[in-house]
């Protein structure tokens, strides 16, 4: 039944905790670790610049989801601390810890949730983990989107003289690509004797760059990827 299949992926997920908490545990035996270091005490709150606060026509402000997240820990936290302070029953504070617990959760990771925080229109809010994720996310889209030396894209060149497993690379994106070695090579064999010399002589494609980039390309291998991968 589907009661029981939950009941099961409940318990999975439990013991995939369970054996990351008793790993932590085995490696006190070689490092001081303490199982209060996975409890965290202070929510790490991010610049205004990544949660900004864009106004509108009509006097009206749209808001990054983190702010409507951020609000709900501070507004549970602070209701939490006025109880404890008025000493309010146990059974009260039991309840308000669990919101303050849910509103944290849904901070970090608001998409795992069964009954997530949403917006007008019935979105889900989108969390700290969100903003990470995905190919939107800050990883993909910010840092890993960025330029890479020695790299190019480009579309790969068919021939009748490859072989089933082989590509050919455009002419002009190698010469590119391997213009150092190609600048190395013409100065040591005495063609010129200057680097602005050399970048001359590459970038007008004279006969001997293409003489010297087939030997440069013999002892250099160039990985090719096609997306997605």
């Amino acid at each position: 039944s589907a009661a029981h299949e939950t009941s099961q992926q409940r318990k999975a997920e439990a013991l995939k905790r369970l054996r990351v908490v008793e790993a932590f545990r085995d490696a006190a035996t070689r490092v001081e670790n303490r199982p209060e270091w996975m409890v965290i005490r202070m929510v790490p709150v991010i610049p205004p610049e990544l949660r900004p606060l864009v106004p509108l026509d009509g006097g009206r402000f749209a808001t990054s989801d983190l702010n409507d997240l951020y609000r709900r820990v501070i507004i549970r936290n602070n209701r939490l601390k006025r109880l404890i302070e008025i000493k309010a029953p146990e059974v009260i504070l039991r309840n308000e810890k669990r919101m303050l617990q849910e509103a944290v959760d849904s901070l970090f990771d608001n998409s795992r949730k069964v009954n997530a925080v949403r917006a007008e229109g019935n979105r889900a809010l989108k969390s700290l983990s969100d903003m990470l994720k995905g190919k939107q996310g800050r990883f993909r889209q910010n840092l890993l989107g960025k330029r890479v030396d020695y790299s190019g894209r480009s579309v790969i060149v068919v021939g009748p003289e490859l072989k089933l497993h082989e590509c050919g690379l455009p002419k002009n994106m190698a010469a590119e690509l391997f213009k150092p070695f190609i600048i190395r090579k013409l100065i040591e064999r005495g063609i010129v004797k200057t680097v602005k010399s050399a970048k001359k002589i590459v970038d007008r494609k004279d006969a001997v760059v293409w003489d010297i980039l087939e030997n440069v390309l013999k002892g250099h291998p160039v990985l090719l990827n096609r997306a997605p991968t």
